[in-house]
């Protein structure tokens, strides 16, 4: 077993879940109060629901009572969920019936669903997702809300592996609950380790991402490092979030979640055509994407805008005259 990656700050550890009620001071550095007084009343209780409840907690019970096979759980479950959704595109699905949540959560979708724009100069986007910040960083600073920047080097874990991508292009897709949760490969490319960093399981809606400074750097996360064929590599970064908190990958055997206690660098060889599944989210989330500054984006991205699964999201940056 190798060592846990180091945190790259100087923020004390937290357990995930863990009662902040004992150590004002550190709540007080996780959610400074400023940014909290700026939201609205609505916005306040949002985040009061939730991220003060016990998230450790309720990811374990949420992820095990989402497996249980019993057709009426399952239905009345469903239904419920549509109670509170608008978007939950089920007629998408291979399936018209679903065992329990979970296989509703982690549903097919029919052949020929997701177009794929074939283009081997752009470079798609792997989910399904509500598009956040992006642009170029700032040396090796990024955003994740207006006025939060976070590090790279600490989403990353790893001084070395942020420097690669120093002024580059990122983008954030935030997977709403109700979304096709698969990822898929953004362009042809190798993989051949990723990273796991263990972390909290903050909720990561746009309210907590203007309350929770780093919120994606507290948050378990996966980083998947793709190699193009021009030498280029291109980071997928997927976050985890409350509730199902579980992320599975082709190619490896167990899950990678809360209750997950193997080694963190892990050696995954896979070769991927544009479009092929990568993996799945067990329930919504955030996939943080790095591209190099050889690509730009397509004029029609904009923050707030739905992409579906293979959708153009860059192209190759015209040579300067």
């Amino acid at each position: 077993m190798q060592n846990r990656v180091p945190h790259v700050c100087n923020m004390p550890a937290i357990r995930p879940g863990h009662d902040f009620r004992c150590c004002p001071k550190v709540i007080r550095r996780m959610v400074p109060s400023k940014p909290l007084a700026k939201l609205s009343l609505a916005e306040r209780l949002n985040f009061l629901v939730t991220n003060r409840l016990p998230r450790r907690w309720l990811t374990l019970f949420v992820g095990r009572f989402s497996k249980l096979e019993n057709p009426l759980i399952a239905r009345l479950s469903i239904a419920l969920w549509q109670l509170f959704v608008d978007d939950l595109r089920l007629y998408e699905a291979k399936k018209s019936r679903f065992t329990s949540l979970h296989d509703c959560f982690v549903r097919e979708l029919k052949d020929g669903a997701r177009p794929l724009a074939a283009d081997p100069d752009l470079l798609v986007s792997p989910c399904d997702a509500v598009v956040g910040e992006f642009g170029a960083l700032d040396g090796l600073e990024l955003l994740q809300a207006k006025g939060f920047p976070y590090e790279l080097s600490e989403l990353l874990g790893s001084v070395e592996d942020a420097n690669a991508f120093r002024d580059a292009q990122f983008l954030t897709l935030r997977l709403k609950s109700s979304m096709y949760h698969r990822f898929h490969a953004p362009c042809d490319a190798r993989l051949t380790h990723l990273r796991y960093i263990s972390g909290d399981t903050w909720n990561v809606n746009p309210v907590a991402l203007k309350a929770i400074e780093r919120l994606f750097c507290r948050n378990e996360r996966v980083v998947l490092p793709l190699e193009r064929a021009d030498g280029d590599r291109v980071v997928l970064v997927a976050v985890a979030a409350i509730l199902v908190a579980s992320l599975r990958l082709h190619g490896l055997p167990e899950p990678l979640n809360l209750e997950y206690r193997g080694a963190n660098e892990l050696g995954l060889t896979r070769r991927y055509a544009k479009g092929d599944e990568i993996g799945y989210f067990e329930h919504g989330s955030t996939i943080v994407l790095l591209a190099p500054r050889s690509l730009e984006f397509v004029e029609s991205l904009a923050s707030g805008r739905i992409v579906r699964m293979g959708e153009p999201l860059m192209k190759a940056r015209a040579p300067q005259p």
